[in-house]
């Protein structure tokens, strides 16, 4: 793949041999289409520097496996993919920019979506304005989805407040001696991982468990020591941080010095990273994480999806990487159905598509409301004997729950 990296924009472009895919003839009223020496542009803003930079670089390197692997495979249309990646900086005023540029002025033909709800928000807004197809891997909170948008759709399995579902239902089925009672909630200031947090804390009120600690934390914090330090005092036999992942990493290591020891640690994104086990000083035994993906899913395109990202990028993929893979996916899927890639008419096709359709994917079949929401629910994986595992629900397991979790 030939990367060429600017300021604000970066480059991707896969080459593979060109196959042209055989396309339904309308008659003699059928549309021009673009040659197939021209590429499909994909545009895309990404948060590659700021407060959400290592989540987004994980979303840059599933969008260039996606473009890779289908490239190498002829294409869609006979033609093939580039990528187009401007970095917003985790900026909402620079995704703004960043897409005005790419469907203005720059005339890409497809746009996908950044990380995190608070860039899909205002760049789904840029898309909708345009009438453009938005389909995007990371807004996952609730207010994505009541925003009136007719174009947008979340290419996995479930949104923020939906994560932690299983969980809930696990603790609140234990016997009344064994469940927690008590939860120390800390959260980001960020609708993603508020959502996750407190989909979880309204099922664990409703069934009776109590919140003892309750922090909302800004995006950029560092300094978790005030916050752990309630969290400790308070004794929960449960924490939860609705965390991304930096902030996560803080707020274990901080609650570790304290000598803090809950029966549970649940936290969102975090735990899911590579480099989470090195960063807590491999402590993780028994932290718990929702996922929409793993990498033993039985899914027809996730087992070539694995060998051919480690074969890219020396290791496996992880859910953001692969919720952008998925992203391209949806995309890709419409496209060859409807048999265009542009600005135009071809916009509202593909959006009319992927609305009335099931998606096969790497995290498994998607298919959405009239919002943009997804149909489905997250799993939940732990780290057990050194590894991430899926512990619920029962009917995908690979290993029991551990509970209560080992001191870390």
């Amino acid at each position: 793949m030939t990367i060429r990296t600017t300021k604000r924009t970066r480059w991707a472009t896969a080459v593979g041999a060109t196959l042209a895919l055989a396309l339904g003839a309308c008659g003699g009223d059928e549309p021009e289409q673009a040659s197939t020496d021209d590429p499909i542009v994909v545009g895309i803003s990404l948060p590659l520097t700021g407060d959400f930079s290592e989540p987004g670089k994980g979303v840059q390197r599933g969008y260039e496996a996606w473009a890779k692997i289908t490239n190498d495979k002829g294409g869609l249309l006979g033609r093939q993919i580039e990528l187009k990646v401007l970095d917003d900086q985790s900026n909402a005023d620079r995704v703004v920019a960043d897409y005005e540029q790419l469907i203005g002025s720059d005339q890409v033909d497809i746009v996908v979506g950044p990380f995190s709800t608070r860039l899909v928000v205002p760049a789904a807004r840029v898309a909708e304005e345009y009438g453009m197809l938005f389909v995007e891997p990371a807004g996952a909170a609730a207010e994505v989805f009541q925003q009136g948008f007719k174009n947008l759709f979340y290419a996995a399995p479930a949104v923020a407040s939906d994560h932690y579902n299983h969980l809930a239902e696990y603790l609140l089925a234990l016997p009344a001696g064994q469940k927690p009672t008590t939860v120390a909630y800390a959260a980001m200031d960020d609708p993603f991982a508020q959502g996750t947090a407190y989909g979880l804390k309204a099922k664990l009120e409703a069934g009776g468990v109590r919140t003892v600690v309750d922090e909302v934390y800004p995006p950029n914090t560092t300094d978790f020591s005030s916050i752990a330090a309630k969290i400790a005092t308070s004794k929960a036999d449960m924490v939860v941080g609705g965390s991304q992942y930096q902030d996560g990493v803080n707020l274990i290591v901080a609650l570790q010095q304290l000598n803090y020891q809950p029966k549970l640690a649940a936290f969102s994104t975090a735990p899911t990273s590579p480099e989470f086990a090195a960063a807590i000083g491999n402590k993780t035994e028994g932290i718990l994480s929702p996922t929409g993906y793993t990498q033993d899913a039985p899914y027809e395109s996730n087992k070539e999806f694995v060998e051919k990202y480690t074969a890219q990028f020396g290791s496996p993929p992880e859910e953001d990487e692969a919720n952008a893979y998925t992203t391209g996916q949806v995309v890709a899927a419409a496209i060859t159905a409807v048999g265009c890639a542009e600005q135009g008419d071809c916009q509202k096709k593909l959006v009319d598509w992927v609305r009335a359709n099931k998606v096969e994917t790497v995290v498994g079949p998607l298919s959405w409301d009239e919002t943009g929401k997804p149909q489905g629910a997250h799993m939940i994986q732990q780290w057990v004997g050194g590894e991430i595992k899926i512990v619920l629900p029962a009917d995908a397991k690979e290993t029991d729950v551990v509970y209560p979790k080992p001191a870390w």
